[in-house]
Order: C-alpha cells, then sequence, then structure tokens
C-alpha cells in the first residue's frame, strides 16, 4: 500500500530472521550479565557509555540492512527507529514515576528495568505479528490504526499537564488483592519467605507495573510505527533496538524529564501526523489521486518536531525555573488534578 504501507519488496530469509533474533538475544544476555542481575546503582558514566553503545548497534545495524536490502528500507528501519525512541521518552517519564511509587532503591531499579524490557519484547512481538496479519487481511486497519492514533494524541495533548496513577494498573491493583506481599525489596529478590511461606516482593509490584504499562504503549507505538512501514521484520528491528536502549537511557536522562515540559505536546504531535499518514495511506488505496507522505518526509517532521520540542521546553524552564515537566494521561486523572497548573503541581516520583 504505497509509501506508507512500505511499497518496497521485502524477503528475509530464515537465516536473516536467525541472525537478527540472536544479536537481540545476545545483546539482552550481556546487558544482563554485565547490569541487570547486580544489586547497584547505575552511574551517570555508565549510562552513557552503554546509551551510546546501543545507539551505535541501532545505527550500524540499520546501515548494514540499509546496504543488503537497500536503502528505501534503511530509511523506513531508521524513521521507525526514531518513532520508537522518541515515543520511548514517555516510557521513561512512567518508570520515573512507578520507581517513586514504589520507592525501589536505586541499586534494584537496573534489575526491574531489564526484566521489564525482556517482558516487553516479548509481548510486543506477539502484538507485532497481530498487527501485520490484520494489516494483511484487511487494508481497512491501515484507517482504524490512523483513526486510533489521532484520538490518542487528542487525549495525550487534552491531560499532557497530568501523570498516570500507577494505582490504576489493573495487573498491581490485582496483585495485591490476591498475592501474600512483603514490604521489604530483599536484596532484589523477587519471590522470598516471610513467616513461614513463600512471598513476592514490591519488586514483582514493579514488574508488573513496567511490563503492564509498556503493554499500554505498544497499542500507541505499534501503530505508529506501522504507519512508517509494513515489513513485520523492520517493525520488530526498531522496537527491539530501541527497547533495549531504554535502560541506559533512564538513567542517562532521569535528571532531565522534568525540564522537558512540553513533551507531551510534542509526542502528541507526531502520534497525530502518524495518524494522517496512515489515512492518507487508506484513502490512497481508494483513490490513486489522493497524495500520500513520504517516508523521509515523515522522518525529517519528526526530527523537527522533537527538536523543537526539546529547544522550546529548556527555553521555558529557563524562563520559568519552577515548571516540572509530564508523562501526559489518556484520561482525566481522579479529584481535581486536571485542573492544576503545570508550573504548580509537583511530579507525583
Amino acid at each position: 500500500m504505497g509509501d506508507a504501507a512500505g511499497a518496497s519488496t521485502l524477503h528475509v530469509t530464515a537465516a536473516g530472521w536467525a541472525a537478527t533474533v540472536g544479536l537481540v538475544a545476545g545483546l539482552l544476555c550481556l546487558d544482563w550479565l554485565v547490569l541487570g542481575r547486580r544489586s547497584r546503582a547505575v552511574s551517570f558514566s555508565e549510562a552513557v557509555r552503554w546509551s551510546l553503545f546501543y545507539i551505535a548497534v541501532a545505527i550500524s545495524f540499520g546501515v548494514v540492512f540499509a546496504v543488503i536490502a537497500g536503502w528505501g528500507l534503511g530509511v523506513q528501519y531508521f524513521t521507525g527507529y526514531v518513532v520508537e525512541e522518541s515515543l520511548s521518552v514517555d516510557n521513561l517519564f512512567v518508570f520515573l514515576i512507578i520507581m517513586g511509587a514504589f520507592a525501589a532503591p536505586a541499586e534494584q531499579q537496573p534489575k526491574a528495568l531489564t526484566i521489564g524490557i525482556m517482558i516487553a519484547l516479548g509481548l510486543r512481538a506477539l502484538l507485532i505479528a497481530l498487527g501485520a496479519a490484520l494489516l494483511d487481511l484487511f487494508s481497512f486497519m491501515f484507517a482504524v490504526f490512523g483513526l486510533a492514533l489521532l484520538a490518542t494524541a487528542v487525549q495525550l495533548f487534552r491531560h499532557r499537564d497530568q501523570d498516570p496513577d500507577v494505582e490504576d494498573n489493573l495487573l498491581v491493583s490485582a496483585a495485591r488483592r490476591v498475592l501474600p506481599l512483603t514490604s521489604d525489596y530483599e536484596h532484589g529478590r523477587i519471590i522470598t519467605r516471610a513467616d513461614g511461606r513463600r512471598a513476592f516482593t514490591p519488586l514483582f509490584l514493579v514488574l508488573l507495573a513496567i511490563g503492564g504499562t509498556d503493554v499500554i504503549f505498544a497499542f500507541d507505538s505499534i501503530p505508529a510505527v506501522f504507519g512508517v512501514t509494513q515489513h513485520a521484520y523492520i517493525v520488530i528491528a526498531a522496537n527491539a533496538f530501541a527497547l533495549l536502549g531504554l535502560r541506559p537511557l533512564f538513567f542517562l536522562v532521569s535528571g532531565l524529564l522534568d525540564r522537558l515540559v512540553y513533551m507531551s505536546s510534542g509526542l502528541a504531535t507526531i502520534l497525530a501526523f502518524i495518524g494522517v499518514k496512515l489515512l492518507l495511506a487508506f484513502a490512497h488505496e481508494q483513490n490513486g489521486a489522493v497524495p500520500q507522505i513520504p517516508t523521509g518526509v515523515s522522518l525529517a517532521v519528526i526530527v523537527v518536531v522533537l527538536g523543537l520540542t526539546v529547544v522550546a521546553s529548556l527555553l521555558k524552564v529557563r524562563r520559568q525555573p519552577d515548571m516540572r515537566a509530564h508523562s501526559g494521561s489518556l484520561r482525566a486523572q481522579r479529584g481535581d488534578q486536571k485542573d492544576v497548573p503545570t508550573n504548580s503541581r509537583p511530579r507525583e516520583a
């Protein structure tokens, strides 16, 4: 279906899939062995090194892929990667809220994030396969995805000065009701013994909150990246490399996120743009006279929106140092929070 759907043909051999899955699995194992299983805080310099490493891996993969498959498909990969990285910023906001809400010790946060990302990769692979199958069977799914992204963009912009409530997470609420829980992190254990029986530590709740939240984000980010390419292989690769770099990015920018006061508005703009792109792609399928938005233009628009968002945020905070950013919410929160101005409400984390 035209440019938006990834008109260029792509045939990935079994060896190509195996190599890609092996690379992602190897990086996950490396991350777990070096940092994930250690109970210690991640330093800023360490976060910088790992962030640069994962960015370099993602770029190197994109270059090799483009050389093998063609630069048309390579641009689709890089655009998808940028989309997923930009939407990951919202994940980082919510991760901060989760860590703060559960008072997760700094030395336990790397483990929680690593396990949460492993779970997220598996769940997203299933959702991507489902999305690709639906798009393959029903062309109108492009319109459905486009309308869903537009609705999400509107809700995110309306509630841009709010943060989601961790207690609204259904998995966490259910676990609190039915599972035996301790109040101590037990040196990073997920399951321990209390009063002679097995019980779950707060780290288990953190993992549930992170995993459940990432599934919710996947329902936005996966349709968004399908607005760039219809190829499941590219969608999976873009998601995988964006998620792999999420953990070090969390520790790298966690102290800077409060300054990105316009980030929710910027992400809402990106989601709306991709929603329009998907609707135009569907309309083009019905009537060839309807124009489409080329992937290269999409990449340029997304990069410009992100750049303007960051610059405008930093300038705003410079003029009003007491302002704090919020992750945005897809619905109004309880009470009167929605009526409280951004610069007078502290972050929940």
